[in-house]
C-alpha cells in the first residue's frame, strides 16, 4: 500500500498547475483563430502552382479569410470542430487536471464567442451550450518514461470533413502486399473520389494502419491533427506510400472546394500499429484545410515552447 502511495504521487503532478492552464488557455485561442503555421505554408505554395483559375480565386479567398481572422481576433471558421487532445508526459509531471482545465478553456472560448456551440448529445442532439459534453473534449494520454516536460496538442477538426472518412478491415490478400500495395492504394483513391469536395478541400487525410478498427481509426486521427504537414515519415516505406497517395489524389483533379483544380490533397500522413496476421485494418480520416491545431511543450522548469 505504502509503495502504492508513493508510486502515485511520483506520477501524479509536480506540473504548475497555473502554468499549464494558462498555456492550455492560450493554445486554445491561438488553434481557433489561426491555421497551423505548416498547413498555412502548404496553401500558399498551391496558389502559387494552381493553373485552374477558379481553383486559384477559392486559395486566396481561404488565405485571405486567415488573415482576416487572425487581424480580428475571429474565429478562422464558423464550424468550432471536434476537440481532441494529445498529452504526453514523464515521471512526476502528469498534469493531474487536464481535462478540468481543457474543458474549461474550450467553454470560455465558446462564450467569448469564438466558437460556435455545435457538441450535442448523439442521440437527443441537447445542446448544452459550450462544445462540452459525456467525452468531449478528447484527451488522448501517452506516458513516455524519463520525460521531462509535458505536450499538449489540442486539434479543432472539422466535422464536415468526417463525411468522407472510411474504415475497411482488408487482408493480406486485399492490401495488396505482393502488389505494391494496390489493394491500398485504390482503397485510398476511392475514397477521395467518393469524398469530392465534402471535406472542404484542399485537405489532408490520415491513415492508420494496424491494430483492430478502434486502434486505425485512432491512429488515422492522430497522424492528420498531430505531425507537421510537411514533415517527412522516418520509416522509408511509408515516406513513400504518402508521396505516392498524395499526388495519385492530386491528379484526380478536384481541386479546390471539389470545383477543379491542381491540388485537392496538401498532405498524407501514415500511423501504424501491428496487427493480428488475419487481418489489417484501414482507416481513412480526411482533415479540411482548415487546421486548427496548436501544440505546446511545458518543461518541468515552467519553461513554455511553442510545438505548432
Amino acid at each position: 500500500m505504502h509503495c502504492l502511495q508513493r508510486n502515485k504521487r511520483k506520477v501524479e503532478s509536480k506540473m504548475d498547475e497555473q502554468i499549464f492552464g494558462s498555456a492550455v488557455h492560450d493554445a486554445v485561442i491561438r488553434a481557433v483563430t489561426e491555421i497551423s503555421a505548416d498547413v498555412k505554408k502548404l496553401m500558399k505554395e498551391a496558389l502559387e502552382r494552381e493553373t485552374n483559375e477558379t481553383a486559384r480565386s477559392i486559395l486566396s479567398s481561404m488565405l485571405e479569410n486567415v488573415e482576416i481572422a487572425k487581424a480580428a481576433d475571429k474565429g478562422v471558421c464558423q464550424s468550432p470542430g471536434y476537440p481532441t487532445t494529445w498529452i504526453s508526459f514523464g515521471e512526476g509531471n502528469f498534469p493531474a487536471h487536464a481535462a478540468e482545465v481543457i474543458g474549461e478553456a474550450v467553454g470560455e472560448a465558446t462564450r467569448k464567442g469564438y466558437l460556435r456551440p455545435s457538441i450535442v448529445d448523439p442521440l437527443t442532439r441537447v445542446n448544452p451550450g459550450d462544445n462540452t459534453g459525456k467525452g468531449v473534449p478528447n484527451i488522448e494520454y501517452q506516458f513516455h518514461p524519463g520525460q521531462k516536460y509535458v505536450d499538449f496538442i489540442i486539434s479543432f477538426k472539422g466535422c464536415g470533413a468526417e463525411l468522407g472518412n472510411a474504415m475497411k478491415i482488408m487482408t493480406t490478400a486485399t492490401l495488396g502486399l505482393d502488389k505494391d500495395f494496390q489493394g491500398l492504394k485504390r482503397f485510398v483513391l476511392e475514397t477521395a473520389l467518393n469524398a469530392g469536395g465534402k471535406p472542404c478541400p484542399p485537405f489532408g487525410i490520415g491513415i492508420g494502419i494496424g491494430g483492430q478498427m478502434d486502434i486505425a481509426s485512432k491512429l488515422s486521427r492522430e497522424a492528420i491533427s498531430t505531425r507537421n504537414w510537411t514533415d517527412t515519415n522516418e520509416d522509408p516505406l511509408l515516406a513513400r506510400l504518402e508521396t505516392e497517395l498524395k499526388d495519385a489524389i492530386n491528379s484526380l483533379g478536384l481541386g479546390a472546394a471539389g470545383t477543379g483544380g491542381d491540388t485537392v490533397c496538401l498532405a498524407v500522413k501514415i500511423n501504424t500499429a501491428a496487427t493480428h496476421t488475419a487481418i489489417a485494418p484501414v482507416a481513412i480520416n480526411f482533415h479540411c484545410w482548415v487546421a486548427r491545431r496548436a501544440g505546446i511543450r511545458i518543461y518541468d522548469d515552467g519553461r513554455v515552447e511553442k510545438l505548432l
